[in-house]
């Protein structure tokens, strides 16, 4: 099959690119500039140079590689603040992704059109952005929360226009928990050490994970199956922060988080992060196991952070 990966050369696609190709796919990999291309040629991929936000540049990308599906992977986000995170501010560090949610995924799906590309695949988002109501724990039925009002509002509706386009499309969304592994998670792991990432009032709102190379895994699947509709890719153990901070400190090497009550942290880092740590709601991947088939090498978060700073 021939497969075309936009943003090939991401923290995502560098692992997705090897399993497709080990598997005997035909894999065109895109990059931001011609200075990269030599990181699809070492995975074993065609490398093009393409403008995610530039019609055009999609359009001719897409009609030389003449795909049989089309899986998105653009991010921008470690381009911003030096890679960052900067929760008080998301809707500034995350403005050049929202394009590309929005804006690359049109123009992609524009191209895919022209061209007749019959399978398309977008990167989605389910951590700890479930609906604030209810039990902890949801499934693809469930709503996402838009964190109306919030610097998190922006970010999170360029989330549901992927779904929404997408589906209309009849492809397929594979809704990504918190990745982690190699280049993922490094940003957390440095502010756990700098005793910069605490803990925010009990801790009881709930995040899922996801390792790069399952989510990867997954995603490969979905290409050779010609999945369609929404699916939660995470493992199998949604988590309160009051658990998987601390652990994640430990893996690291770091001291435990300090805990900050919820007005200090609402006026340090804003509204999202309290809501993040004290009301999200995390994700089942039932539909993915079942449908898919798809079995993790991480299922838990625990055996993954462990062994992936070891």
């Amino acid at each position: 099959m021939r497969v075309f990966v936009a943003g090939g050369t991401g923290v995502l696609g560098r692992r997705l690119v090897p399993q497709l190709v080990a598997r005997g796919h035909e894999v065109t990999a895109t990059t931001t500039s011609a200075a990269k291309l030599g990181l699809p040629a070492g995975m074993g991929a065609e490398g093009v140079v393409m403008d995610g936000l530039d019609a055009m540049s999609v359009g001719e990308a897409v009609a030389g590689a003449r795909p049989d599906v089309i899986v998105h992977q653009m991010t921008a986000i470690s381009m911003t603040h030096a890679g960052k995170p900067d929760m008080k501010h998301m809707d500034r560090w995350f403005a050049p992704t929202i394009r590309l949610r929005t804006e690359g995924t049109d123009h992609l799906l524009a191209a895919a059109e022209a061209v007749g590309v019959p399978h398309f695949i977008a990167q989605g988002y389910a951590s700890w952005n479930g609906i604030r109501e209810g039990g902890w724990v949801k499934t693809e039925d469930d709503p996402l929360d838009l964190h109306e009002g919030t610097v998190a509002q922006a970010g999170l509706e360029a989330i549901r226009h992927v779904e929404d386009v997408v589906g209309r499309a009849g492809g397929a969304v594979m809704r990504y928990g918190g990745l982690y592994g190699p280049g993922a998670s490094d940003d957390q792991v440095e502010l756990l050490r700098k005793r910069q990432f605490p803990l925010v009032g009990g801790g009881a709102g709930h995040s899922s994970w996801v390792h790069l190379d399952d989510a990867a895994s997954a995603t490969v699947l979905a290409v050779e199956q010609k999945a369609r509709g929404v699916f939660n890719i995470v493992d199998d153990e949604p988590a309160p922060a009051g658990e998987w901070l601390p652990h994640l400190a430990a893996c690291a090497g770091a001291r435990k988080p300090m805990r900050v009550p919820k007005w200090l942290a609402r006026m340090l880092a804003g509204d999202v992060p309290v809501a993040m740590m004290t009301e999200g709601r995390g994700f089942s991947n039932a539909k993915a196991k079942r449908e898919l088939g798809w079995e993790l090498r991480y299922p838990s978060w625990r055996q993954g952070f462990k062994e992936g700073l070891a």
